[in-house]
């Protein structure tokens, strides 16, 4: 029987899957719907998820004290402006964090949900080796292993079919595939290092994860208004930052902000490495949707072979940690 801290590990996770399928369908559909009138700057919106995921933390910190305005005041004074050294060091994984989620929105304006996909599971080898390297952790040969399961398995769920040579299939976009694809490969090194650096910091601390969001969103707020002004401030003088805006735009920008929370749960009950199987799996579901809902795809033998190797990868690496785990306990 699973233990309350097991359970909150695979209920963070199994949400986390569902947050990240919905994000990836969303952003895409968001940045390739078709209205009349100028469509939404994703810098606007990475600044609002910023600012919605501040109001959240608050919140929760809110609760957490019993609701408690004074109680309130004296945590944020003692752990935040008492402590700069401490918040500064969240500068770092904040500046990444706000760079990555911005070139998520370009990479998803550029690439088809395919591609975008399965370049971005290259995060998952980038978290371990920044877990390796930073937090000292060890994996052992059937992780590794997993690993390049998961890798595999991915890449045959996602392989490219004759349908890619339909001719309303090459238009479906028209950017850019190389700054896509730029884009998606510095979003997988920003990932990896932002994540194992917070999650260092989240384990070398007792400070609630909550205030440590609310530190990091603080920065995020101010360098994600740096960059909208730097790069979309003529456009945001002109129309203002609603400019765009629908409910699927506001989706979009929940999701995101609700991710970094969950991302925040999971890295308390587990690691970032745990974290990238559940994103992988989230890319199954998102093409079963695809197939089920949307009828944009047809499921093949090696789209089965793929989800078989996925699964197995998932298994085989938890299989590794509770076999490094059994000797402690003697």
């Amino acid at each position: 029987m699973l233990t309350s801290p097991a359970k909150l590990k695979y209920v963070s996770l199994a949400v986390l899957v569902l947050q990240t399928t919905s994000l990836v369908l969303t952003m895409r559909f968001s940045r390739t719907l078709k209205e009349e009138g100028p469509r939404y700057l994703a810098s606007t919106a990475v600044v609002w998820a910023e600012a919605l995921k501040i109001a959240a933390c608050l919140l929760l910190v809110f609760s957490d004290l019993n609701f408690s305005l004074r109680a309130l005041n004296s945590t944020l004074k003692d752990e935040i402006l008492d402590r700069p050294l401490d918040t500064i060091k969240l500068a770092i994984p904040s500046v990444i964090y706000t760079l990555q989620n911005n070139l998520l929105y370009v990479a998803l304006s550029n690439l088809d949900a395919a591609t975008y996909q399965v370049t971005y599971q290259l995060k998952i080898l980038t978290t371990a080796l920044f877990s390796v390297v930073m937090l000292g952790k060890k994996l052992g040969l059937y992780q590794w292993l997993s690993l390049l399961i998961l890798m595999a398995g991915i890449a045959l769920v996602q392989w490219p079919t004759d349908t890619a040579a339909d001719p309303e299939a090459t238009d479906a976009s028209s950017g850019s595939q190389f700054m896509g694809v730029s884009a998606v490969l510095a979003a997988c090194c920003s990932s990896g290092f932002a994540g194992v650096y917070f999650e260092k910091i989240l384990k070398e601390t007792k400070q609630s994860v909550w205030v440590r969001n609310i530190q990091l969103g603080l920065f995020g707020l101010v360098f994600g208004l740096t960059g909208m002004l730097v790069v979309d401030g003529e456009k945001v003088r002109e129309s203002g930052m609603f400019q765009g805006y629908n409910k699927i735009t506001w989706a979009v920008v929940v999701l995101q902000a609700l991710g970094g929370l969950v991302i925040a749960a999971v890295i308390k009950y587990a690691d970032n490495i745990l974290k990238g199987f559940a994103t992988s799996l989230s890319i199954i579901l998102s093409t079963l949707i695809s197939y089920f809902w949307l009828e944009d795809f047809v499921p093949t033998s090696v789209f089965f072979i793929g989800g078989l190797l996925v699964i197995a990868a998932t298994f085989l690496y938890g299989h590794e940690r509770k076999a490094t785990a059994n000797p402690s306990r003697v």
